[in-house]
């Protein structure tokens, strides 16, 4: 194992246990995707990625969103479709996303994706053209 660089990346804004919540668009930026869209957004983005794909947090009660976590300044560079939608510092409110700690316990709370060294943020590109490929195959 190569100590220099751990394959996690502790950000600044995860919190070294149970969660926390973060302001949008400080730090990092975040799409919120509804239920099964969600679910079926991150399994096509981590597979697409060999399991690369950055932090995606998920909220097991309630809505049961994903949270797909960009860099800040770029979720509302792009359309989101379908229920997601973007939460950063566009103007429109004030967002904010409960992060988990990396271990112990964070319910209801969890990573669906860590980020990692090659992949702190995921890519929003990439993720708008996954959101647009699952929702094609479901109409």
């Amino acid at each position: 194992m190569n100590l220099e660089n751990p394959p996690t990346l502790v950000h600044p804004w995860i919190p070294a246990h149970g969660h926390a919540l973060r302001h949008t668009g400080v730090l990092f930026d975040a799409v919120r995707i509804p239920g099964a869209l969600g679910d079926q957004v991150a399994y096509e983005l981590i597979q697409f990625t060999d399991f690369k794909a950055g932090p995606i947090v998920r909220e097991a009660a309630g809505a049961r969103n994903m949270y797909f976590v960009l860099r800040a300044g770029t979720a509302s560079l792009h359309v989101w479709r379908g229920g997601a939608r973007a939460l950063g510092r566009d103007g429109r409110g004030v967002a904010f996303v409960g992060v988990p700690a990396l271990d112990g316990n964070t319910w209801p709370l969890d990573w669906r994706s860590l980020p990692t060294w090659e992949a702190p943020f995921v890519e929003g590109e990439l993720l708008r053209q996954t959101v647009e490929r699952v929702l094609a195959a479901a109409r």
